[in-house]
C-alpha cells in the first residue's frame, strides 16, 4: 500500500506566504529596537534581523503541519 505524502504543493505554497506575511510585519515590527540612526539604515537590520525570525517561523509551521496531518491519520 503506497502512503500519502504528508505535505503537497498547495500547502507549501500556503506556507511561503504566511512566512512572507510574518517576515513583513517583523520587520516593520523590529524598526523601534534598532539602535541606530541615519536614512535607510534602521530599516536594513530591521530587515536583516526578520530574516532568521522567518526561517525559525517556516520550520515551525512545517513540523506543525506535518505533525498535525499525521495525528489526524493515524486516528482513522
Amino acid at each position: 500500500m503506497e502512503e500519502k505524502k504528508l505535505i503537497n504543493k498547495t500547502a507549501i505554497i500556503i506556507d511561503v506566504v504566511l512566512t512572507l506575511v510574518f517576515y513583513v510585519i517583523m520587520a516593520f515590527v523590529l524598526r523601534p529596537f534598532v539602535p541606530m540612526q541615519g536614512p535607510g539604515v534602521v530599516e536594513f537590520w530591521a530587515a536583516v534581523t526578520a530574516l532568521p525570525m522567518a526561517g525559525v517561523f517556516w520550520l515551525v509551521v512545517q513540523m506543525f503541519r506535518v505533525t498535525f496531518i499525521d495525528q489526524i491519520r493515524s486516528k482513522k
